[in-house]
């Protein structure tokens, strides 16, 4: 075959394999995941969840990317994976790893813009860097694997594999000062991507009047991952605490979001009121859900005393002007804990009548 002929050969097998890979990427990018990411068995139960979750409209790919998504990066870890399925068989769970997770985070922003710029100016939004750099804690309480749980749940490796030294004399730094900026609360930390439930939909405007009584009620769907368990929790299965006041026990808001806030901002073992990070209301709050004063995502509290006081309280007084931790941080009065006799020392003063607040007569007469 003379040299014309190899490089015809060479560049029709060159063509064809082009045109193979894609159709092959085609196929991948528009045929349905059951005929593509699902025929792997180990996703098998993810698409089973996926197919009843609030994402089904949405395909794979919008939040894992496709397979050479991040080019030669993709095709090393996608080779890594297979080569893995077939040298420890036995392993049936996919986990993502934490920098896919930080990947996909990114792309939940495309859809939920708003929560995403709530997350970001809330307490949540915390780096590696943040937590286990802050020299404050840090010579306060030992850094130790516990810290895990609630801050970097995702991280494959232990507390030693990310901040050295372990005890409260510093200086400390990060063992892989990749981690400086990455976030260690994201989005996967409350929210399961194939957690079951319905897209929203539009109402029946064939009855306008109605449409506000047929509306389902709101379920909270949201849930705790575990790092143990390398599992989401759903918010109704997560347990109520007993929280307790000396030998009272605390009236706890029956909002099932709140068993979700009680997995880090939980009291000591002795389950006692307001010791360790527990927030729980007591004195004109208690029983109130975290969720009355705290937006969902952002935490903002600012607009939180005027959605549910009139201008004046009780007292007479604007409540937002009360010498509240609410007003300023160096009060001694916590919102959280705040009862009437922290101000009134002598006793409560009974309410003035005025006028509008009499009771009105009624004639008995015919």
């Amino acid at each position: 075959m003379s040299m014309s002929k190899w490089k015809k050969t060479i560049l029709v097998v060159v063509i064809i394999a082009g045109f193979a890979l894609a159709g092959s990427a085609t196929f991948w990018r528009y045929a349905g995941p059951s005929q593509t990411c699902s025929s792997c068995h180990e996703i098998r139960p993810a698409q089973d969840l996926w197919e009843e979750s609030y994402h089904r409209q949405v395909p794979c790919e919008e939040c894992h990317g496709t397979a050479v998504n991040n080019g030669l990066h993709s095709l090393w870890e996608n080779s890594r994976r297979l080569v893995g399925h077939f040298s420890a068989p036995e392993s049936e769970q996919m986990a993502l790893k934490e920098e896919q997770i930080a990947e996909i985070i990114a792309r939940c922003r495309s859809c939920h813009e708003r929560e995403y710029a709530d997350w970001l100016a809330s307490g949540h939004s915390m780096s590696y860097s943040d937590v286990f750099l802050n020299v404050k804690h840090n010579s306060t309480e030992e850094v130790n694997a516990d810290c895990l749980r609630c801050h970097g749940m995702f991280f494959e490796g232990g507390i030693q594999d990310i901040v050295q030294p372990l005890s409260i004399k510093g200086p400390w730094k990060l063992v892989n000062p990749a981690l400086a900026s990455r976030h260690v609360i994201p989005c996967l930390t409350c929210h399961e991507i194939h957690l079951k439930g319905n897209p929203a939909a539009r109402p029946d405007y064939s009855d306008p009047k109605a449409i506000s009584y047929k509306r389902p009620l709101p379920v909270p769907r949201s849930g705790f991952y575990d790092r143990q368990e390398k599992t989401h929790f759903e918010t109704s299965l997560l347990p109520a605490p007993v929280i307790v006041e000396g030998e009272r026990r605390v009236m706890v808001s029956p909002d099932p979001r709140q068993r979700l806030c009680y997995q880090c901002h939980a009291p000591n073992a002795d389950h006692v009121v307001g010791s360790s990070d527990d927030r729980t209301p007591l004195g004109v709050h208690e029983g109130l859900s975290c969720f009355a004063c705290h937006e969902l995502h952002s935490q903002e509290t600012r607009k939180s005393c005027s959605d549910c006081h009139p201008r004046l309280s009780n007292c007479g007084l604007d409540v937002e002007k009360m010498d509240t931790s609410y007003r300023s941080r160096e009060s001694v009065h916590n919102i959280h804990t705040v009862a009437c006799k922290d101000c009134h020392v002598k006793g409560v003063p009974r309410k003035k009548q005025t006028a509008t607040s009499r009771p009105v007569q009624v004639s008995s007469a015919p």
